[in-house]
């Protein structure tokens, strides 16, 4: 699974935050919810609610609900029929009630059972009411299995009955069957109009939790692929301290002058004894003095890398690693191999690669920096933090002068939330690397994260200024521009940021997300969705492995009303993403779109095209 970091070099991050993507598109924003979005009116439905429990509704809930509380409070049809057997059904459905409020639920669940053995069949209003009832009674026993149940006979009956879909909605979250609780919780929030904050934070829990376990599972049976060569190439760039591509750089200018392949601190860092195999590759052990030979499958591996013909440096950096007696690039070929593991999401092998070279003895520090970095990143994707931030202090202990580390920390911590950190990290790889373009880049946007973050104008109008000023030291770089564009977005100040987008492009036309990007301001700026969509389809024409436009164009296709489009839109996102958080994000917005299209279809309201947010 690659690192993170490699989208944000090359995508300019993750972009707007999720909330102003959503707010871009229309669609409404609360507490987070991915893919669920207002309708414009909802159809008049009467849903019968249980009366076990009072509880008053939202102020602004659109929806009605039955008035079956007149039949506890003594109507007319009540009284007048209390020896038939529904009048029957209702005094012991009555009794129950009496038990439920007086915290008597065994009482109560026999009272509601015997309501139910006696209500004549075509009385289904009221039946579907007694099941409820009984469910809110087995719901304070905490029995979800029983309470999901009788929900479901009381849905049977009754498929708007609001409070129902929301008991079983909870009863499913406590079973493990998260797809049906989106499912509930989704109607709920249809019917209640999405005015109810309790309903809307657990479809966002629900639907994060269900995001992050689909993503586990399609892990698990991922294919392979390649990233697009542009982030590929950023990736790398990304590092400034890489001992692979330092000793190819080494080798090739020494070439160059006419001088002996090997240098001397090419054989110090790759003369170490016994490194042992990774994956499925033989345990191999380093010869101290062999000589290098110019067609050896490494040296074949960097060539590759440097002409960006990424596909076939897993196969040689395995032919190499293979090789008996072992080579002295055994190191690098285990890093680099590693490395492309990491970036194919192929992170199981990349684990095994990495641990086997951080196991071995007098390991240069160089390479185990790098190889830290590298591991440290992976364990923070896939969630492991402690573990990944241990990597990363490992790594300053052994070379607390090495800037890559405090790059790459810094962008993590971005990733975490922690911007303060990201903020320090930033500027230490600054103080240690000033040359080096995207530390600087990646501290502006950590203090534009922070100001939005607090909300606060005082600071989004530093980072403007910290943006001014990397770009004055660094007009040439297009990720530069893209991320100020997006500031300068926030402070509505569309038309600069539109032609920071468009210097972006100029200076670095083979970016998709750029594109992507810019269509999010258009959508923001012009309220206007055909010119953004051209702009996405063009992104995708450019790169058809720009996860990021598929993404986007699938948001869009909600907004639209058009989720069978969307739902394929998503999952083409999900084949082509890389990282565990980034396939949570994908199968959220996925599920949220197939949930609310079933709601939508048992509900029997249409989905609504081109509306307007409530």
């Amino acid at each position: 699974m690659a690192p993170i970091e490699g989208r944000n070099e090359s995508s300019i991050f993750e972009g707007w935050e999720k909330w102003q993507i959503a707010l871009a598109v229309g669609a409404p924003v609360c507490l987070g919810l991915a893919g669920l979005w207002y309708y414009n009116r909802v159809k008049n439905s009467k849903p019968s609610g249980d009366d076990s429990s009072k509880t008053k509704p939202p102020a602004k809930e659109k929806v009605k609900t039955s008035d079956s509380s007149k039949l506890t409070s003594g109507s007319q049809k009540e009284n007048e029929n209390k020896d038939t057997p529904l009048g029957k059904a209702i005094e012991f459905k009555n009794s129950g009630n009496k038990n439920f409020k007086q915290g008597k639920y065994d009482e109560a669940i026999k009272c509601y059972t015997q309501a139910l053995e006696v209500c004549p069949a075509e009385h289904t209003t009221e039946i579907s009411t007694f099941y409820a009832n009984r469910a809110a009674a087995y719901e304070k026993l905490k029995n979800p299995k029983l309470v999901l149940e009788n929900c479901t006979e009381a849905i049977k009956l009754n498929g708007k009955y609001t409070k129902a879909l929301s008991r079983r909605a909870n009863a499913a979250e406590q079973l493990g069957d998260l797809q049906l609780s989106l499912e509930d919780v989704t109607a709920v929030c249809i019917l209640e109009g999405f005015q109810n904050q309790s309903t809307l934070q657990m479809a966002d829990r629900v639907l994060k939790n269900l995001g992050k376990t689909k993503a586990k599972e399609a892990l698990k049976n991922k294919k392979t692929g390649m990233p697009s060569k542009h982030f590929l190439k950023s990736y790398f760039a990304s590092f400034t301290k890489d001992p692979v591509q330092e000793i190819f750089k080494k080798n090739k200018e020494e070439k160059q002058s006419n001088l002996p392949e090997q240098s001397d601190e090419e054989v110090k860092i790759l003369n170490v004894p016994d490194l042992g195999g990774a994956g499925d590759q033989p345990g191999v052990s380093v010869v101290n003095g062999e000589s290098d030979s110019s067609d050896s499958s490494f040296r074949k591996a960097c060539e590759k890398l440097e002409a960006g013909e990424y596909e076939e440096i897993i196969p040689l950096c395995r032919q190499e690693i293979s090789v008996s007696p072992p080579t002295h690039h055994c190191q690098l070929a285990l890093l680099l191999r590693g490395t492309m593991f990491c970036l194919t999401a192929q992170s199981d092998q990349a684990f095994m690669d990495l641990d086997q070279l951080l196991n071995a003895e007098n390991l240069d520090k160089k390479i185990k920096v790098n190889a830290l970095i590298k591991r440290g990143s992976l364990f923070i994707t896939k969630e492991q933090q402690t573990d990944g931030l241990a990597d990363f202090a490992h790594a300053v202990r052994i070379d607390p002068n090495n800037s890559d580390i405090y790059h790459h920390r810094g962008h993590q911590n971005i990733q975490l939330d922690r911007l303060e950190d990201a903020i320090k990290d930033f500027e230490c790889s600054i103080s240690l690397n000033p040359d080096f373009p995207n530390s600087y880049i990646q501290k502006s946007y950590a203090e534009h994260r922070r100001a939005a973050a607090e909300q606060s104008t005082g600071k989004l109008e530093k980072a403007i200024k910290s943006y001014e000023e990397t770009l004055k030291r660094f007009p040439q770089n297009a990720d530069g521009h893209a991320l100020y564009a997006q500031a300068l977005c926030d402070l509505g100040r569309f038309d600069d940021a539109d032609n920071e987008f468009e210097t972006a492009i100029k200076l670095e036309p083979d970016n998709a997300n750029t594109l992507v990007h810019r269509a999010l301001l258009k959508l923001q700026w012009k309220q206007n969705i055909e010119e953004p969509v051209a702009l996405i389809k063009q992104a995708i024409d450019l790169d058809d492995k720009c996860e990021y436009a598929y993404e986007i164009l699938g948001t869009i296709e909600v907004q639209r009303g058009d989720m069978v489009n969307a739902v394929k839109l998503f999952e083409k996102a999900i084949e082509l993403c890389r990282t565990e958080t980034e396939m949570s994000h994908l199968f959220s917005l996925l599920h949220a779109a197939k949930a609310q299209l079933k709601a939508a279809q048992t509900l029997g309201i249409p989905l609504p095209a081109n509306f307007s947010p409530i």
